[in-house]
This record gives structure tokens, C-alpha cells and sequence, in this order.
């Protein structure tokens, strides 16, 4: 039975998920796939690369920085997400990403998209990050606030939208027994969005992926009861917020920030001897 490792985003709420990923690291726990998606994509590639306190450390440097993630990136180069800072200044000089360690893990590390002809999810197994980057943009680009990745012609944009937490398609790739990493505390219940009316104007090419954006809050809100069940089941293991945290999207208070990102860190704390009692039941599990 091989061990999964699932990721949900949330823009600068998934520092959270960098506090568990860090956390998780420094107790020398790993995994046999990692998905990410969104933001939890970009967290989720440093822990298969071993970077400990690799995202905490530029999210603080930066996140003030209009070049990284702001309304100016946003009119100046149609990307809230300055695409040139964030995926080439960033990995490659400022905060160097560590290829070598991500293309020699044992972990396989895989970015959900959604597909803006189907609106429906894919799942892109990377084994390299060098010639694979844009998959890992187009996963993390909110729609009406990022150009359309397209990516050997096919359009993609943020997979949160068609599979916000993707366990059952993890599941259905192999990884039996699964930790879910949420970026929402329990209770959380997603309302429809009010910007679908501008995604009939902005997608009108793309009505399946406008249905995806409108039907988002009923499919996010069944995943939710889903994983509940699967846990209630002893399938998977779900850390998540044990409070309710207030953070923006684009966050710029570095003591939000940095509460956040240590809540990650004690929520995993807390429940180190579960998660480790759960893998070790997974491997106890795959060889009997």
C-alpha cells in the first residue's frame, strides 16, 4: 500500500501547509507521492526537494515585494503572480530551487490543472521541474486575475477549480492511504463564487470550464464530506487548522504570515504519533 501525500492551495493561506510540510521534514517523514495543487503544488515541490523553511523565508522577503504577488503585477503584466519573478528570478537566483534533490527523491510528485476545454482536472506527473515549471504555474493561476497557461496547446488554469482536494484521484493512482493537508478549518462550508457572471464575459470560450467555476462550491463541499467519511474509515489522516485563521489571499502582514505558518507547525506537532501510527499501519498494511 503506498503512502500519498495530498495538498489543497489557498494562495497565501497555504502557508499553513508550508508550517505541516516543514514540520513533517524535520521528523524525517516521507512519502511515496506528493499532489499538489495550487499553492499547495508550490509548497509541496520544496518538501520533495528536502528545502526546509524554503517557503516560509521567501514569503516573508517578499511578500511586500510588487514584483511577487500584487495588484501593480496584476495591471503591468496581466498576472497578479509576477510569472518572471516568482518562476525564473525566484527558483533560479534568489532562493535557489534544489533540482537535483527533487529529480533523485524516491517521491513522485504530482500538480493538478484544470483543463480549461474539458473543465475537468489533470494530474501531471513531474518528474523534473526544469521543462515542467509551467505545469506547476498554470496550477497555481487564479482565474480572472492570471493569463490563460497554455502549455503545448492545450489551456489550463488554477486545479482547484475542477478537483480542490484530489484523495479520490490520488487514490485511483495508487496511493491507498493518504494524509490530507486542508487549508480550511473543520466546519468550513464554500458558497458559490459571485464572479461567475464575469466568467460567462472572461471564458466564454471555455463554457465547461464557466460550468466548473459556478458548480466549484458544490464539488469543493462533497470533497469535504467525502474526506470526512474516508476518515471517520481510517483511509486517510486530515490535518488541517485547529482554529479558524484570518488571511487574505494576497496577505502582507508578516505577523499573519508568520502565525499562520507556525500554526501549521503545531497542529503537525500535535498529531506526529497519529501520523506516524497511520504510515506505519500503511506499510504494515502493504506487507501482509
Amino acid at each position: 500500500m503506498k503512502s500519498g501525500l495530498v495538498l489543497e492551495g489557498g494562495a497565501h493561506r497555504a502557508i499553513y501547509t508550508a508550517g505541516v510540510l516543514d514540520t513533517l521534514l524535520e521528523n524525517g517523514i516521507s512519502f511515496d507521492g506528493v499532489i499538489g495543487v495550487s499553492a499547495g503544488a508550490i509548497h509541496g515541490c520544496a518538501f520533495v526537494s528536502k528545502q526546509r523553511g524554503r517557503s516560509i523565508s521567501y514569503t516573508l522577503k517578499y511578500a511586500n515585494d510588487k514584483r511577487y504577488m500584487s495588484f501593480y503585477s496584476l495591471i503591468t503584466t496581466g498576472n497578479m503572480v509576477g510569472e518572471q519573478f516568482c518562476y525564473h528570478e525566484l527558483p533560479e537566483n534568489l532562493f535557489p530551487f534544489d533540482h537535483q534533490t527533487f529529480e533523485t527523491s524516491e517521491t513522485k510528485f504530482y500538480v493538478t490543472c484544470t483543463n480549461l476545454q474539458s473543465g475537468k482536472a489533470e494530474y501531471i506527473y513531474c518528474d523534473e521541474l526544469r521543462h515542467k515549471m509551467p505545469y506547476l504555474r498554470a496550477s497555481a493561476s487564479m482565474p480572472f486575475v492570471s493569463k490563460i497557461s497554455r502549455i503545448n496547446g492545450v489551456a489550463y488554469l488554477d486545479g482547484g477549480i475542477a478537483d480542490s482536494i484530489p484523495v479520490k484521484a490520488f487514490q485511483a493512482l495508487g496511493y491507498d492511504k493518504c494524509v490530507v493537508v486542508q487549508t480550511r478549518a473543520a466546519g468550513y462550508q464554500k458558497g458559490k463564487n459571485k464572479l461567475s457572471w464575469l466568467a460567462h464575459i472572461m471564458y466564454r470560450r471555455y463554457p465547461n470550464f464557466v460550468r466548473a467555476i459556478e458548480n466549484r462550491h458544490i464539488m469543493y463541499n462533497r470533497e469535504l464530506a467525502e474526506i470526512e467519511q474516508m476518515q471517520n474509515d481510517g483511509k486517510v489522516l486530515v490535518i488541517r487548522p485547529s482554529r479558524n485563521i484570518k488571511i487574505s489571499h494576497t496577505e502582507k502582514n508578516l505577523d499573519v504570515l508568520r502565525q499562520v505558518y507556525e500554526l501549521g507547525r503545531a497542529d503537525t506537532l500535535a498529531r506526529l504519533p497519529q501520523i506516524k501510527q497511520f504510515l506505519a499501519d500503511s506499510v504494515g498494511d502493504s506487507a501482509r
